[in-house]
């Protein structure tokens, strides 16, 4: 057995030549070869760590998200923690804490999105991967069916943390992928 991705967006089309094959740049010198052009024009821009607008944005991985774009975002205006589903994670909690505490954010806004790979599959994605490797991951696939519910869930998780100074301006959103739209989630 083998797990794909192609239990997450569904089926995905082979490549017509092979990543990393003679003669082919593989992606990622590719990505080397625009970041040697994009330094060719580099600027300082002359600021520091802390975002200008002081929030901290947690946002799924999802790559139809353009996130800076769809929220009006410049360079330096927010910290940004992307992972699979936007969940709150311990390891988001730290990137959150070390946010607020070292670099003076105040706010957190949440964000998943409508058509996320994690309502598709299972916890059960664990026992299959610990089954193909031979060790169990240490870390959840934080599943979910209820999109809302996650972000409530998420939402609970930042207001609760005793590890974050600022818990009162903490907000959740669904990004619906077909229109570009948020749709903000409250308590209820």
């Amino acid at each position: 057995m083998s797990i794909s991705a192609s239990g997450l967006n569904g089926p995905s089309e082979p490549s017509a030549t092979p990543p990393g094959s003679a003669g082919t740049a593989s992606v990622t010198d590719r990505l080397v070869a625009a970041n040697q052009r994009y330094a060719a024009a580099f600027h300082d821009p002359g600021m520091d760590a802390q975002p200008v607008l002081g929030v901290a944005v947690v946002a799924c991985m999802d790559a139809r998200i353009d996130l800076h774009k769809a929220l009006g975002l410049e360079l330096g205006d927010c910290h940004t923690i992307r992972n699979a589903g936007g969940v709150v994670t311990d390891d988001t909690i730290r990137s959150l804490t070390i946010s607020q505490r070292a670099l003076g954010t105040r706010s957190v806004v949440l964000i998943h999105h409508t058509g996320c790979g994690l309502q598709s599959i299972t916890e059960d994605f664990r026992r299959e991967l610990e089954q193909e490797v031979g060790q169990r991951p240490t870390w959840a696939v934080e599943a979910f069916t209820d999109v809302d519910q996650d972000v409530r869930q998420s939402m609970a998780r930042v207001r609760t943390s005793p590890f974050l100074a600022h818990t009162d301006d903490v907000r959740g959103f669904v990004f619906d992928v077909r229109t570009g739209l948020l749709r903000e989630i409250t308590n209820s």
